[in-house]
């Protein structure tokens, strides 16, 4: 992807947990904690929370397996590979189909959707991924993982940004073991995360349509917001050259790389986080037809 004497660039792929995503570390995470401190009991408790992709896989799994019932709220614009996943581990799906008037988006219809839930249910429980501290908590894990694989030894950190929960456990490591690591945050044109106002976005994973409440402004040194097509160029460069199929957030993830480049300097080691496989975009991001309706005649863009 980057040859000639650049900086060393390694990606951390976590498509290899076992729900096929790095939202299962946050997932089983936060289910362990509510378990221990007797918030959820196997056989009583419901499991509610929003989420139109990974962590609903993630969850919907740990579920199954710890006895919980889960219900996921999910939108008009999830797959219907991953609702077929979740169908098959058993939860059960309330899809939300209009949009926020305001911004345009689904996440604020689910999280009031969310509330309802938990209102009408006796013993429900929300994990509430964009507020739950052991979401990034998990991620303190992720980080350590890099930097023991790396001796120690990381001048960048990209990571995508949506709940926040993995750039800020991943920060909350790097401060408290010392490593002196540049943090850099990528977002989605379009995402209120750091303030941009809030727009209709196409690819899923990150970004977010309102600030989540772990969202710290310190735990990230840099952010560079990325477009949708971003995304797909870099995803679709990635498996031309060095045959990662790679979701889409791994694209803005390497689009957010790409655009720092010139700023690196050669000697450095830089680690992007891959949150997920591009499995789950095979009818977007790596369907033809999709990408040339969405944005036009662009595939000399990944195979100049």
């Amino acid at each position: 992807m980057f040859p000639g004497g650049r900086p060393q660039v390694l990606a951390k792929v976590e498509r290899f947990n076992p729900g096929g995503s790095v939202k299962d570390r946050s997932g089983l995470s936060m289910l362990r904690e509510a378990l221990r401190n007797g918030e959820i009991t196997p056989g009583r408790s419901v499991v509610v929370e929003s989420s139109s992709g990974n962590l609903a896989v993630g969850l919907a799994q740990a579920c199954r397996y710890l006895g919980l019932r889960f219900i996921c709220v999910v939108d008009a614009k999830t797959t219907e590979q991953n609702l077929s996943i979740l169908r098959a581990y058993g939860a059960e799906v309330d899809v939300v189909e209009e949009r926020d008037t305001e911004t345009g988006e689904f996440l604020p219809v689910r999280l009031r959707r969310v509330r309802e839930l938990l209102d009408g249910i006796p013993n429900s429980y929300t994990p509430d991924q964009y507020g739950n501290l052991f979401n990034p908590r998990a991620h303190e894990s992720t980080m350590r993982e890099i930097a023991e694989a790396l001796g120690g030894r990381l001048d960048y950190l990209f990571c995508s940004v949506g709940t926040f929960g993995t750039l800020r456990g991943c920060s909350d490591y790097i401060r408290d073991a010392g490593l002196g690591t540049k943090v850099v945050a990528v977002d989605a044109v379009g995402s209120a995360i750091f303030g941009q106002r809030p727009t209709r976005r196409l690819i899923p994973g990150h970004g977010a349509s309102v600030r989540p409440a772990l969202m710290d402004p310190d735990a990230a040194d840099e952010v560079v917001h990325v477009t949708d097509l971003d995304c797909v160029v870099q995803c679709r460069r990635l498996v031309d050259q060095e045959a990662i199929l790679a979701g889409g957030s791994s694209g803005a993830t390497l689009a957010a790389f790409a655009k720092m480049l010139p700023r690196i300097p050669p000697e450095s080691v830089c680690a992007l986080i891959f949150p997920d496989g591009g499995d789950r975009y095979l009818k977007t991001i790596y369907s033809d037809v999709w990408v040339r309706e969405t944005f036009g005649e662009v595939s000399h863009l990944w195979k100049d």
